[in-house]
């Protein structure tokens, strides 16, 4: 078995691979490269940086690839319907990242609601504005989870260990004996702070109009995806100081965000990172090892 790791690939993964004689390449292929080597190999493994698109597809379809991985959770780089339509399986690895999503998320948090991420700025600059910084505390303060699958399960049962009261709204979760489910108005009302965790919406689920329902000095945290929030939207409402602060990991133009947003002083951000622990990269390469040696038993079991 031939396996492309496009974007990189933990050692556990690796050395499970070549312990069975597969032939496991790590380089980076640009796309043109991509689509003239595609063919020759088994399984593309991907993360965020590489599109499996259409004409990606068309070139791989009718070749040995069988299966495209996404080392991680979210799918949108990916023409999943497209890939299955023309017999190369799609899949990817939802266990691994829940913990360090949700710990970065409380980072930002942290970062804003003490004013860590600016006056780690100002300091370096020789500012002393210790009157400026008055902070708020997590505890006994109204988080809301848009969308409560792992990440945001995982999320609520951290910040609930510092004593935050826990509301969600999902569109398919609405029982949890744990924690409130609301309606997305209610919980947009309702919220001291906001986390996302939903797929890529197409367009944005926080908007002017959202942001109108939220409270005045709500803090937002966005370690989804980008375009889930409104970027403009979001900058004027930092403006007018109906938002107090935002957490990004993710940005509506990934690899070049909109530097008024970056530099803004309420703004905490990350250049998406959510899964980037040894912990989850570790967990992320025990998920695809096993889902590549399931594959191989699959094929060893149709050739005899």
């Amino acid at each position: 078995m031939r396996i492309l790791a496009n974007d990189g690939l933990d050692r556990v993964a690796i050395d499970a691979f070549e312990e069975r004689n597969f032939e496991v390449v790590t380089e980076h292929y640009e796309k043109d490269r991509l689509i003239k080597e595609i063919k020759d190999f088994d399984v593309l493994i991907v993360r965020s940086a590489t599109k499996v698109d259409r004409e990606l597809i068309d070139v791989a379809k009718g070749t040995r690839l069988k299966l495209v991985i996404r080392a991680g959770v979210g799918l949108d780089n990916i023409d999943v319907d497209y890939a299955k339509d023309n017999g190369i399986d799609v899949t990817n690895t939802p266990l691994a990242s829940s913990d360090s999503v949700a710990e970065l998320v409380l980072g930002h948090m942290l970062a804003l609601a003490r004013f860590i991420a600016i006056s780690n700025v100002t300091m370096r600059q020789g500012a002393w504005n210790k009157k400026l910084y008055k902070g708020v505390e997590l505890a006994g303060k109204t988080l809301g989870i848009i969308g409560f699958g792992r990440i945001g399960r995982a999320l609520a049962r951290k910040a609930g260990a510092l004593g935050m009261k826990i509301v969600y709204f999902d569109k398919f979760v609405k029982e949890n004996h744990e924690y409130k489910y609301l309606e997305l108005e209610d919980l947009l009302k309702e919220a001291d702070f906001i986390s996302l965790h939903t797929p890529a919406t197409g367009k944005p689920l926080i908007g002017k109009e959202e942001i109108q329902l939220m409270k005045d000095g709500v803090f937002i945290i966005n370690a989804a995806r980008g375009g889930v929030l409104d970027e403009a939207a979001i900058l004027e409402a930092l403006n007018t100081d109906k938002i107090a602060g935002v957490g990004l990991d993710v940005f509506e133009n990934e690899p070049k965000p909109n530097p008024e947003l970056l530099n803004h002083p309420k703004v905490s951000c990350t250049p998406h990172i959510g899964a980037a622990t040894k912990e989850a990269q570790r967990r992320i390469g025990e998920e695809i090892r096993d889902i590549v040696l399931n594959l191989d038993e699959d094929i060893r079991k149709v050739t005899v």
